[in-house]
């Protein structure tokens, strides 16, 4: 697959900047102007996770014309799947000491292990139900809604009612998953302090690392044979159907793809954030990941990337200055973009390149 510059520099930036972080980090005495404080590395590890979040909903939106409102639900299960393995990972450290259960569930009187929590104190099994929760929830989900050609904005409101509906079950004590606090106050991972600087540096990297991968698979799969039908499905889907393709087909394999990305994403923010709770599922969190995208640019992938990092960055400093115009500011930024840059920032690169 040949590279253009736009993916050098793309590539190069989302693994140069974080490697380079975590170096300064690492090699630098705290008194040293060149050090990089430890919550930078966090939030910078917070950032290429919502870069994932932000590449999974342009995959489906810029290229299969999906325009999900429901995509943090993937990415809170990818998150829920690796908090569990931490949680296990917690043993006799935690508050009541039990390395069987939960504190939490031994707080609220659980007697025995869920059997679904079994299994999760491997962290090989943790992974691959990072993967296969997300892709068999998009797969049921991508299969029902596609083949009944639910499209358009009835499409985005059962996204939205799915991630809803999942907030809801998730806020339940009887779930087993914490309830309304989720889980947190995490030990170890891989035998490694989650609290470490070193394995925070190491965790940046590594999702600096997915993030390229990630990106590298979604620019394949748009340029590929399977990417022009999906081209073509997005734009005249009945036109394609009439040339005997199957647009259900190709958008439910994009979607659970999507969904894996996402929920991968989700694993590696919640080492680096130190908790999962329902509050992932907010429909507010996916509203923002479309602002991400359409702010970066859709369906040019890099845009995505770059637009979740703009935003996030912008979001922190805002938060911290007048934290209570920050919904007023994001609001206006999208309706700024969407009358004035159509295309996204990416957009103006490609205007000037012109």
């Amino acid at each position: 697959m040949k590279l253009d510059r736009t993916a050098w520099l793309t590539l190069g930036l989302t693994f140069g900047v974080p490697l380079c972080l975590a170096l300064l980090n690492q090699s630098t005495a705290l008194s040293s102007a060149l050090h990089v404080p430890t919550y930078v590395i966090a939030l910078a590890g917070k950032y290429l996770c919502f870069a994932m979040l932000a590449l999974a909903v342009d995959l489906v939106w810029g290229f299969a014309g999906i325009l999900s409102l429901g995509h943090a639900a993937f990415f809170a299960l990818g998150g829920y799947a690796m908090g569990m393995y931490l949680m296990r990972q917690i043993g006799t450290r935690g508050v009541y000491g039990n390395p069987m259960l939960p504190d939490f569930m031994v707080f609220l009187g659980w007697k025995e292990l869920p059997w679904y929590w079994h299994g999760f104190e491997w962290f090989g099994f943790a992974c691959f139900m990072v993967v296969l929760v997300p892709g068999i929830l998009a797969l049921v989900f991508g299969y029902l809604a596609f083949r009944s050609r639910v499209t358009g904005v009835y499409l985005s409101i059962i996204t939205q009612a799915l991630t809803y509906a999942l907030l809801l079950a998730f806020f339940r004590n009887d779930m087993g998953f914490g309830g309304n606090n989720g889980m947190t106050d995490f030990k170890d991972i891989l035998g490694f302090s989650v609290q470490a600087d070193s394995t925070r540096s190491a965790l940046l990297v590594i999702s600096a690392m997915f993030l390229c991968g990630q990106y590298l698979v979604a620019r394949y799969v748009v340029r590929s044979r399977f990417g022009k039908v999906l081209i073509a499905v997005r734009d005249t889907e009945s036109r394609t159907r009439f040339l005997g393709y199957r647009p259900e087909s190709y958008k439910l394999v994009v979607w659970v793809l999507s969904a894996i990305m996402a929920g991968i994403g989700g694993a590696l923010y919640v080492p680096q954030v130190g908790i999962i709770n329902p509050s992932e599922f907010a429909p507010a969190n996916s509203i923002e990941a479309v602002i991400w995208v359409a702010v970066g640019g859709r369906g040019t992938l890099s845009g995505a990337i770059l637009g979740a990092v703009i935003v996030n960055f912008g979001k922190t400093w805002f938060t911290g200055v007048l934290p209570e115009y920050w919904l007023y500011a994001l609001g206006a930024l999208f309706i700024f973009v969407t009358l004035c840059l159509p295309k996204g920032v990416m957009g103006l690169f490609g205007r000037r390149t012109a």
